[in-house]
């Protein structure tokens, strides 16, 4: 007997009940804290662009923190160095379940995300270069259009009320895992300048310990707490950005199951931190890096100097166009179908959204033009800029098609025989059918002894006087 044909993979299609349950937990205080990120950027805006504008400066620039540790910093700095690096360390811990528990772990399935993110990355790259190599311009900046800002992406889908189906909210989340993973790359290599080894050995010789610890299952967040502090502290010092030590940390964490487990360690402590990342950590990083001018004199530099040209186009253009041709190529090649619900118009939508690249956009900027506080505000309101177009667009491409996501979503979530499980999960369950079967018949009972009602009145009706 000849053996049956595979079926084809879906792309974009139907997410196992537990990834679905993971990204719609994940993703619901991902947007909240998108819709405070969001505040918190309008909020610096107008701090900056008001009389109170000096003050928003001294605020940014006040310093606090022990000297003799290094760590005398402006609040601007302990935003971007310390409170992010609890973003990363969130981010640690998604891409090592993605590695070892999602979508990332089967080489077949991760190929297309993979790929969709390397060239929603590669081709923004290349935009800023290529705008900023014809106009004369610094090549430094070349990293920053290459981010996506999940966060700020699922804000916006909130304030316009679009609801996407889980499948797409899961690419969207993959390709901003991967984004972030060599985001890190980026920061951890193009951004460390000089070093300082004895720190930096005592960083490692720190994180060991905390490998250690957790492999001996030790618990206590007063353990672990000041550990990770003492890491952090040595990681700045080195020379190597500060946010590495999170990243690092959060990929130490065991994100498998064991037997009688209901949530790996991994996953109990990113449903802990995650909020304290997306609804405090981000937006008072956005409060203190979002403060730029937006006079016509610094719009007027924007849209006319070929670095700040280049990361909005990068985003808008680089982004859009890269993930989505990515994302055809490797469809093509691996012969990987696109779920029949969905249309390649849907992936251009997505591609579109992606191109809001804000939090870590702004911390390479700043990075990038350490020494260039002018060409670093310039740079700053290109990324405000650059996203707020992408978002536009996100927004007319995603509305065309917003009644087809509703239905989408009215199907996911549909659970008719009310046992917790959408009815979509359970076409091969027989005791769903046999419940199922029981609701209908005693609909149809119902339905049976109205109409004996409706005919009894209407032969009254119809009797004489």
């Amino acid at each position: 007997m000849a053996a049956p044909t595979p079926t084809p993979r879906k792309f974009l299609g139907l997410l196992s009940l537990p990834e679905r349950n993971f990204v719609a937990d994940a993703l619901r205080t991902e947007t909240v804290g998108g819709i405070l990120l969001l505040a918190a950027a309008i909020a610096a805006l107008l701090w900056a662009n008001t009389p109170l504008a000096s003050s928003y400066q001294a605020v940014s620039d006040f310093h606090l923190g022990p000297a003799a540790l290094g760590l005398d910093l402006s609040i601007q700095h302990w935003a971007a160095d310390g409170l992010l690096a609890i973003f990363f360390f969130v981010a640690g811990i998604e891409l090592k379940r993605e590695l070892v528990a999602g979508d990332l772990r089967d080489p077949k399935a991760a190929a297309l995300p993979v790929i969709a993110a390397v060239c929603g990355m590669a081709a923004p790259a290349l935009t800023y270069v290529l705008v900023s190599s014809l106009g004369g311009g610094s090549l430094a900046g070349w990293a920053v259009p290459t981010a996506t800002d999940i966060a700020f992406a699922l804000g916006v889908l909130a304030v316009i009320g679009t609801s996407l189906p889980s499948a797409i909210r899961a690419f969207l989340l993959t390709l901003a895992v991967v984004d972030d993973l060599f985001a890190i790359l980026i920061i951890a290599f193009f951004f460390t300048s000089s070093l300082n080894f004895a720190a930096l050995g005592g960083a490692l010789a720190g994180l060991l310990v905390f490998w250690l610890l957790l492999r001996k299952g030790v618990r206590g967040w007063y353990v672990y707490v000041p550990l990770a502090l003492v890491i952090w502290g040595l990681m700045y010092n080195s020379g190597v950005h500060a946010t590495i030590a999170g990243v690092a940390m959060g990929l130490m964490l065991r994100c498998t199951r064991r037997e009688g487990e209901e949530h790996s360690p991994g996953e109990h402590i990113e449903h802990l931190v995650r909020p304290v990342s997306a609804g405090f950590a981000v937006p008072m990083f956005a409060l203190f890096s979002a403060g730029v001018s937006v006079s016509g004199d610094a719009l007027h530099a924007v849209f006319t100097r070929p670095e700040t040209l280049g990361v909005i186009l990068g985003l808008v253009v680089g982004k859009t166009f890269g993930i989505f041709g990515g994302t055809w190529l490797a469809a093509r090649f691996t012969k990987a179908e696109l779920n029949e619900d969905l249309a390649w118009p849907d992936v251009l939508a997505v591609s579109a959204l992606a191109g809001i690249g804000f939090t870590v956009s702004l911390l390479i900027g700043e990075l990038a033009f350490a020494g260039d506080p002018e060409m670093t505000d310039e740079i700053k309101a290109a990324v405000l800029l650059g996203s707020l177009t992408a978002a536009l667009l996100a927004c007319v491409l995603l509305k065309l098609r917003v009644r087809k996501y509703q239905a989408l979503c009215a199907a996911e979530d549909l659970d008719e025989d009310q046992d917790g499980i959408p009815d979509v999960y359970e076409k091969d369950n027989p005791d769903y059918h046999l419940r199922m079967a029981e609701i209908h018949e005693k609909k149809a009972a119902e339905h049976r002894r109205m109409a004996e009602v409706a005919s009894a009145s209407r032969a009254e009706g119809d009797s004489p006087a």
